[in-house]
């Protein structure tokens, strides 16, 4: 008798950190984000953001870093749909002040409050659209 694979759960927090690690830092990629960047906006070390980008640790799914990193991959889809997956649009928006916001939306998600109100505020136009 063949031994079947054993299947893992899609739901599993071990394949959601992983997936949701790898996207973060796709996303930095995409956007440019210097790891002390990200760092400042998952609330972990530039170290721990290296680490991340190497595969040699994921984010912890019981932590605010991986709150975090649900709402940048948030940002990310809400912009991505806005602006047609143009990432060097998605970029531009993100370095430039913004009236409503009253500041670089870049600055704005350097603190998980104001990650959670630019993410709101993407979303809120995305609505309209």
């Amino acid at each position: 008798m063949v031994a079947r694979p054993r299947s893992v759960s899609p739901d599993s927090s071990a394949d959601r950190a992983s997936v949701l690690t790898r996207a973060v830092a796709r996303i930095a990629q995409l956007w440019g984000l210097s790891n002390a960047r990200l760092a400042q906006v998952l609330g972990v070390s530039p170290a721990t953001v290296s680490r991340l980008h190497a595969g040699t640790a994921s984010l912890d799914p019981a932590s605010k870093s991986f709150e975090a990193g649900q709402f940048l991959l948030r940002l990310f889809r809400s912009l991505d749909a806005l602006l047609g997956s143009d990432d060097a649009a998605a970029r531009q928006w993100l370095a430039t002040v913004n009236r409503d916001l009253d500041a670089r939306p870049l600055d704005r998600i350097a603190t998980m409050r104001g990650l959670i109100e630019v993410c709101d505020y993407v979303d809120f136009y995305r609505a309209r659209v």
